[in-house]
């Protein structure tokens, strides 16, 4: 579904990625692991047309890359910011309602939406209680609950999703990896990234390390599991 070959951007003069190759099918979760610093957010920035690419994105076999991001939202690709990006102002269903908006020609077969403001409030019942606040009074879990919902009303085929535990409680923790499985579940598929490395193990299909802008291992993650001079010299503090 996704494919990026020989991919490299830079920031200004500084080169950030060299080359990273990875690709990511139908209904997969795949996460993309490594230290800070290592690329992973440069990475699917890229993919959205945020950071110029130089290399090959393809997204259900065309190519995407030098698109703006709108048009490759349109064209079925979700993205959850690491900064959430709500609007603090609107309400949480208008935030819902923004994320409907930007939707494309309806993916399922019966010609509807796979996702309505229901289902979110299903997925995660608290936002149904905050539906008429602000979602600038929410806290850091629900603020990130909401971006994960608000991107799925556009009905995208595959979600890039950065950092979505980072400085949540456990509880919250938990509720948002089985936000993903739930996801995935619907067939949407999953670039993860994620500094917990439990939870990518436990919910990835497969997994890629990042280390210096490169992609240093491919794998599952009984794979990941069993290879611990990676797991010592690209993750591990």
């Amino acid at each position: 579904m996704l494919e990026v070959e020989d991919l490299h951007a830079y920031y200004g003069k500084s080169h950030i990625l060299h080359g990273v190759t990875f690709h990511v099918g139908e209904g997969e979760i795949v996460s993309l692991l490594g230290r800070n610093g290592a690329g992973r957010s440069t990475t699917i920035k890229t993919i959205m047309g945020e950071v110029p690419p130089a290399g090959a994105i393809r997204f259900k076999a065309a190519r995407i890359d030098g698109l703006k991001p709108h048009e490759i939202a349109r064209a079925g690709l979700g993205y959850v910011p690491e900064n959430r990006d709500i609007f603090p102002g609107l309400t949480v269903r208008e935030n819902l309602l923004l994320g409907m908006k930007a939707a494309k020609a309806p993916n399922s077969a019966n010609g509807k939406p796979r996702w309505t403001i229901e289902d979110m409030f299903q997925l995660f019942p608290l936002l149904r209680e905050r539906a008429d606040a602000p979602g600038g009074v929410l806290s850091g879990g629900e603020q990130q609950m909401l971006t994960i919902c608000r991107t799925l009303m556009g009905d995208p085929d595959l979600i890039m999703v950065d950092e979505p535990t980072e400085g949540l409680a456990p509880k919250l923790v938990q509720l948002v990896r089985e936000l993903l499985e739930k996801i995935a579940g619907r067939g949407i598929a999953i670039l993860l990234i994620e500094q917990k490395l439990t939870i990518a193990m436990a919910i990835s299909h497969r997994l890629y390390v990042m280390g210096q802008g490169r992609i240093v291992f491919e794998g599952t993650p009984r794979e990941l599991a069993a290879n611990e001079a990676v797991r010592k010299e690209w993750l591990e503090v």
